[in-house]
């Protein structure tokens, strides 16, 4: 061809101009940056875009043989013999197209002035979509079409139909698809004796297949994604996810950290002056995390424990192992109500020790926070507890040995990073030199999920409650029943117990139009006069909800109304009775924390879900779970087979999906085998794993390593 210009810019490729940002469109709306936004940065990126579904194009029919097959998805051909916008009953653009055999109308709502154009008489057009009998015959609404000439060929494969953003056509994608694999290097990442062994199919073929599925495929296993193709994509993803996971532990591990080996006059005065036992499960997990600390490289810990299970004292054990080892050590919580509730109970332990305990939040004044800083820079404060605001420049460590983060999964990588990257001495930075972290978390994660996302931790369960804890009773009561519910409280609060009764909002939403904690409490106060009535909610000053917490700790409150704020961390042993407003728009890990404020006490406590009618099925099989278990374990597994592994990881992946093919509901069997063959490739062929990783996961590995 020769090379003008006018020729150059008709056929450069959709995808090339994706690769190297030129682009034969101006403005902001150029396809290329469109797919950049899908993630789809280079050719490899583009053919592991795969199709969302199908449409089969494949074969032609009568229009008189579509009438009769009543409401299929069908593909006719005619020549358009009318095409007229009618304003009755509504604008809409009505184009009637014919065969030998008979006419179909084709009703367009929502249309472009140029399709008057495109679709004018005498047009030949191939329609697809699904018909109906109207009051003036045979119709399709909406349908897709092109226009083709007599005798166009048909597709010999299936039409893909590809995730797409706004302002990207599926032509468009195909194109740029169909580019990108006419370039690609379709080398195996894995060599032939071991597919055979793994009994899985070639890579080439498999992503060629599931690009353009031929006609006699077997659609189910195409849809149910279990066809020989899609088995190949998915393990191939797991093994990149497994193999980049455990190359950044070995990389973790090449790192050093002070080994923090003592647990001497602290560790043992604590465990004195501790007023209960603890638990084997609390022993046992105890154990493993001091033997981690005692090493020279970086301990990287997952601390799991439900509800009420204990893990603050074991964070507390731990910190008191750092101290007694000449460290520092460091909490960070996610909310400050949640922070503070360990600050007062980890402080009341130490300092009638010995130990410095500062405390340090966004809210504190300024003279207070220049105090802390110094202590904590000193090394005069041992242990240090606070909020985001410990991830500051400003904040500097003596000798930092331990970073434990509660609830990590509410912070993001970075800021998760930044703290742990503190350095043991200010004027030595060196990266290679990191704290220990211990990460806790209150929403356990079910088996597969952890071995599926934090291959990269160790991971320790405390699956025991202290003993004297009450069973929590749960029902589950429609919004009607309103007022025998405020009866209940006020019987509750007679007998002397305490009360919580959580809303979902602070104020009016004109979209949601849900009770409102504001609303609640000056409803309540009505209804409940000779009762002492508490509002905490996000919004409020720090030192307003101190006020009001204090007052509800010291039983001064009767019924505390809040929001979500007192999901976490807050521990009021004589609140025995919670009610939960539109329990409905909560999600189970949710409701199963904010569960976990009652039962901390002796007394038999019950949980009150008020759910506003109807329910659709989500919402019923969440109510569902609460009520027939209070076991965390059993609703994490529950909840991961409902909505997915997404908000369990939180910020794990800074928003990156990690798996967009692989199912951990259905897949489990592909994550072991995906597993051990992960662990044999880096001991013995770190050649297939560069490789590998190149392909699926490109330079976006970083963000795996916290």
């Amino acid at each position: 061809m020769p090379p003008t210009a006018k020729k150059n810019a008709s056929t450069t490729s959709p995808a090339s101009r994706a690769k190297t940002g030129k682009s034969s469109r101006a403005g902001p709306a150029k396809p290329e940056n469109k797919l950049a936004k899908l993630g789809l940065h280079n050719d490899m990126d583009l053919v592991l875009h795969l199709p969302l579904r199908y449409e089969d194009e494949t074969s032609l029919m009568s229009i008189a043989e579509a009438s009769l097959r009543g409401l299929q998805t069908v593909q006719v051909e005619g020549v358009v013999t009318a095409c007229e916008v009618q304003f009755r009953p509504r604008r809409q653009l009505i184009v009637t197209v014919g065969d030998d055999s008979g006419q179909l109308t084709l009703r367009f709502i929502n249309f472009y002035g140029s399709q008057t154009k495109q679709l004018a008489e005498g047009t030949r057009v191939r329609v697809r979509g699904e018909l109906r009998h109207g009051f003036f015959g045979a119709e399709m609404v909406h349908p897709s079409y092109k226009v083709v000439n007599e005798g166009a060929p048909l597709p010999e494969v299936l039409t893909p139909v590809y995730p797409a953003g706004e302002g990207l056509s599926q032509a468009y994608l195909r194109k740029a698809i169909a580019n990108a694999m006419s370039r690609l290097d379709w080398s195996d990442t894995l060599p032939p004796s071991m597919l055979q062994t793994l009994d899985l199919a070639a890579f080439e073929p498999s992503v060629r297949l599931l690009h353009n599925p031929p006609p006699d495929v077997d659609e189910y296993a195409l849809t149910e994604k279990s066809h020989p193709a899609w088995i190949r994509m998915k393990f191939d993803e797991l093994l990149a996810q497994q193999l980049s996971l455990k190359r950044a532990q070995a990389a973790r591990r090449a790192k050093t950290a002070r080994a923090l080996p003592v647990t001497g006059r602290l560790t043992e005065e604590l465990t004195k002056v501790l007023p209960f036992q603890l638990t084997g499960a609390q022993q046992r997990v105890l154990e493993e995390i001091r033997a981690d600390l005692r090493q020279s490289f970086p301990m990287q810990r997952l601390l799991q424990g439900d509800v009420g299970s204990g893990k603050t004292v074991v964070a507390a054990l731990a910190a008191a192992q750092a101290i007694d080892s000449g460290c520092q050590a460091v909490l960070m919580a996610p909310t400050e109500i949640l922070a503070e509730q360990h600050f007062r109970k980890i402080a009341a332990w130490l300092e009638p020790l010995d130990v410095g305990v500062a405390w340090l939040s966004g809210s504190q004044k300024k003279k207070e926070k220049t105090e802390a800083l110094a202590h904590i820079e000193s090394g005069a404060a041992r242990l240090v507890i606070g909020t985001h605001a410990l991830i500051q420049d400003t904040v500097q460590f003596e000798n930092l040995g331990l970073v434990i983060v509660d609830e990590q999964h509410r912070f993001g990588v970075g800021q998760r990073l930044a703290l742990r990257n503190k350095s043991f001495n200010p004027e030595d930075r060196d990266a290679a030199a990191v704290p220990h972290q211990l990460m806790m978390s209150a929403t356990p994660i079910p088996r597969t999920l952890a071995m599926t996302y934090y291959a990269d931790l160790e991971v320790s369960v405390i699956d025991e409650l202290p003993p004297g804890r009450s069973p929590i009773v749960t029902r589950v009561i429609d919004q009607n029943r309103r007022d025998e519910v405020i009866e209940r409280v006020h019987a509750a609060a007679l007998e002397g117990k305490q009360i919580y009764w959580v809303c979902p909002l602070i104020e009016e939403s004109e979209a949601l139009q849900l009770q409102t904690a504001t609303d609640t409490h000056a409803a309540l106060s009505v209804a409940l006069p000779d009762l002492t009535i508490g509002l905490v909610h996000g919004r409020m000053k720090p030192v307003e909800k101190q006020i009001v917490m204090e007052g509800f700790t010291r039983g001064a409150i009767h019924l505390l109304v809040a929001t979500t704020v007192i999901e976490v961390g807050v521990d009021v042993p004589n609140a025995s009775l919670m009610v939960i407003e539109h329990a409905e728009r909560f999600g189970l890990s949710q409701l199963h924390q904010l569960r976990g404020r009652v039962g901390r006490g002796s007394a038999a406590s019950v949980c009150l879900l008020l759910y506003q009618g109807p329910l659709g099925g989500t919402a019923k099989q969440r109510l569902a779970t609460m009520r027939e278990t209070t076991d965390g374990f059993e609703i994490a597994r529950r909840d991961l087979d409902i909505r997915g592994p997404g908000e369990f990881l939180g910020a794990r992946q800074s928003g990156e999906a990690m798996l967009r093919f692989a199912d951990l509901g259905t897949d489990q069997w592909l994550v072991e085998k995906a597993r051990d063959t992960a662990q044999a490739l880096l001991q013995h062929a770190p050649d297939i794993v560069d490789r590998h990783l190149a392909r699926w996961l490109g330079g976006r590995e970083d963000y795996l390593k916290v």
